[in-house]
């Protein structure tokens, strides 16, 4: 049987694995099963204890997705010995801006694992303290790549399930953008042959639509809660039809669907009456795309939804549209809803929400509050009573302008939370319009007069662009944040980047009424964003009192800051981290920087420059006795700077860097 690990020197460079992966898919044509299983031999099980408190154990930091860490070796006195100690290339990337790598590693007793930078990721282990890979694992081997994948491909991690406490025992689950479902030994990288067949769950099997050709896979991976793992897709968001956004939960053991909660209520179901006529049926999106957060104690799972298609138009589908643009609340064990808090009515301007609930604990009228806080594109932050829902500062229901696209009802009123105060401005007029250059303004005053411009919530007008400001990245993005449970602080980087949008008739038999005319960011002459900067900011919200703590300018654009412009701030993707030792990691920014934060003031501390953007969120843990910070240098995705194929790790050393 062929092992990769016996053809580990040629595998080391991207061409010499795609070399073994096409013999090991000569083994597949024999069988698929054992091509796997030869794809992730290593020569030597490693012995896997339970989790511990210096772990990273999932994507956000742990199951209630707080991405703090307890690890204080690393804080602002000792910042000045903090250096490179490894660097791990994952060999796929795709240039020159064609791939990215927005996965973060979870760390399991001093052993990282992560997913790779190709669309087609790979999975990898690797030693938290050297960066030496352990293992590496390609689902793709055998199976059929013609399939759809959802946006584009992109991974954010993997899951871990401990198992049942044997060596053996444990797993890391990954979710793929084509809709498979995958459990890997953990000691080895081979599938499980008791999940699934063969490892794996079709998971496009088994729903009540049609969906070939439609997509339909994962971006984030899956939350585990006891012996489930449960998930959440990513689907088209239109025109035209979309496959569901349900939640399923699957049995870690067997890979059996053992419960389904319907995004879109079907007829006897709670929240069905908020759709009007048929437009539920063959409903896609409504999707907790982004990944869950999970308190354990209650058993409770959490999810941020996005909108149903088609985003910019709802027609077809009037109503309120729950559970459209949700916080929900589920029983874990059972699916059931706990309950709902709808952010946005009948969403016409894709403003999901783009991450999951984040669990905190708030002081509020003298007393301790479980609560989530969910972070909104909309540049709000809704501060939700954890077991209840109920808004914890107070929200107004207030009316906003109603579209005048025929066929279209839009909904009267939307939701503002008076506290936390917004992340970016809640709208654009002549008043926000670039100051960078006098040029630069006159030429954005010029392109105002052929668009349309308002208030958040302005509806989109057929033949006209509007000028949408928070844009399709936020506020808040899929970045999320990090809540620190010691001063009760929540950490969020934010965009403030206009975006052009509009809307025209689809051509006759196209089966929907209209499509996109436009998508991309409002800019001045020179390609900077049409609005004042700050464009890209660190916050820090203080959730007792609904107010900032502090906001710092995150990232430059070197260009002007040598030319004597005040640092702008970029455009910014990937989150924050938080330790017990004082400091905010982020990466995030198009300048290709690593910096850490005085997590009190907001004082830039420490930065490195990357090979590549940080378009990730990093990871904090402990190996050998040392604290490291990781972070995926990928570059790339919707930020278009250069593709790379890093994973950085920091600690306190003075020794070079290990490639």
């Amino acid at each position: 049987m062929l092992s990769r690990w016996d053809t580990r020197l040629e595998a080391r460079t991207f061409e010499g694995r795609r070399r073994l992966g096409r013999l090991v898919c000569c083994a597949a044509l024999i069988s698929p099963a054992a091509a796997w299983v030869a794809a992730a031999q290593t020569p030597k099980a490693m012995v896997l204890p339970p989790p511990s408190g210096a772990d990273w154990v999932s994507v956000n930091g742990d199951r209630g997705g707080t991405r703090y860490s307890a690890l204080d070796q690393i804080r602002p006195g000792t910042l000045r010995q903090l250096r490179r100690a490894w660097v791990y290339h994952t060999g796929d990337a795709e240039p020159p801006n064609k791939s990215c790598i927005q996965s973060t590693p979870i760390a399991i007793n001093g052993v990282l694992y992560g997913s790779t930078a190709s669309p087609r990721v790979e999975v990898f282990a690797v030693d938290g303290a050297t960066g030496k890979e352990l293992w590496r694992f390609d689902p793709w081997i055998g199976f059929d790549t013609r399939r759809p994948v959802a946006a584009g491909g992109v991974n954010r991690g993997v899951a871990y399930w401990a198992g049942d406490g044997t060596p053996d025992g444990a797993r890391i689950i990954l979710a793929t953008a084509d809709g498979r479902l995958i459990s890997l030994k953990a000691q080895t990288g081979r599938p499980d042959a008791t999940f699934g067949t063969g490892g794996v769950v079709d998971m496009r099997q088994g729903l009540d639509i049609d969906i070939t050709g439609m997509a339909y896979g994962c971006t984030a991976p899956p939350a585990i809660f006891e012996n489930l793992a449960i998930v959440g897709y990513s689907n088209g968001e239109g025109p035209g039809a979309a496959s569901p956004g349900d939640v399923r939960a699957f049995d870690v053991r067997t890979g059996r669907e053992v419960w389904r909660f319907h995004t879109v209520p079907r007829p006897g179901e709670f929240g069905h009456d908020t759709w009007v006529g048929d437009g539920w049926k063959n409903r896609g999106g409504a999707n907790p795309w982004s990944g869950f957060s999970v308190d354990e104690a209650t058993g409770t799972v959490f999810a941020g939804t996005g909108s149903p298609p088609f985003d910019f138009y709802g027609g077809d589908r009037k109503g309120r549209n729950l559970f459209g643009n949700c916080v929900l609340a589920l029983d874990a064990r059972t699916g059931r809803r706990k309950w709902h808090f709808q952010t946005v009515r009948h969403d016409l301007w894709d403003y999901d929400n783009p991450c999951p609930p984040i669990l905190c604990t708030v002081r509020k009228d003298g007393k301790l509050r479980p609560a989530v806080a969910q972070l909104t594109k909309t540049a709000f932050c809704f501060v939700l009573d954890r077991e209840t829902g109920e808004p914890l500062f107070p929200v107004e229901e207030r009316k906003v302008a109603l579209s005048d696209v025929p066929g279209e009802e839009s909904w009267p009123t939307q939701v503002f939370p008076l506290k936390p105060p917004p992340l970016a401005p809640l709208g654009f007029g002549p008043e926000d319009v670039t100051d960078r250059t006098p040029a630069a303004r006159a030429h954005v005053m010029e392109r105002l007069k052929s668009l349309q411009i308002g208030p958040i919530f302005t509806p989109t007008r057929v033949g006209q662009s509007t000028v949408r400001l928070p844009g399709f990245f936020g506020g808040a993005a899929w970045s999320g944040g990090a809540f620190d449970p010691v001063s009760g602080r929540l950490l969020v980087n934010s965009n403030n980047i206009p975006r052009e949008h509009g809307l025209e008739r689809a051509p006759a038999g196209s089966g929907f009424a209209y499509r996109n005319t436009g998508y991309g960011r409002f800019q001045d002459h020179e390609g900077y964003p049409a609005v004042k900067p700050p464009w890209g900011l660190l916050n820090s919200i203080d959730l007792n009192r609904g107010e900032f703590a502090w906001r710092s300018v995150l990232g430059e654009f070197p260009e002007l800051t040598a030319a004597g412009v005040p640092r702008t701030g970029t455009e910014n993707l990937g989150g924050a981290i938080v330790t017990r030792g004082g400091l905010v990691f982020i990466g995030a920014t198009k300048d290709s920087r690593f910096r850490a934060f005085d997590a009190r003031s907001g004082k830039q501390l420490w930065e490195d420059t990357l090979p590549a953007g940080g378009y990730a969120t990093p990871a904090t843990y402990q190996a050998g006795g040392r604290q490291y910070v990781v972070i995926a240098a990928g570059g790339g995705g919707k930020l278009l700077t250069p593709s790379a194929d890093t994973y950085v790790a920091y600690a306190l050393d003075d020794k070079p860097a290990a490639q």
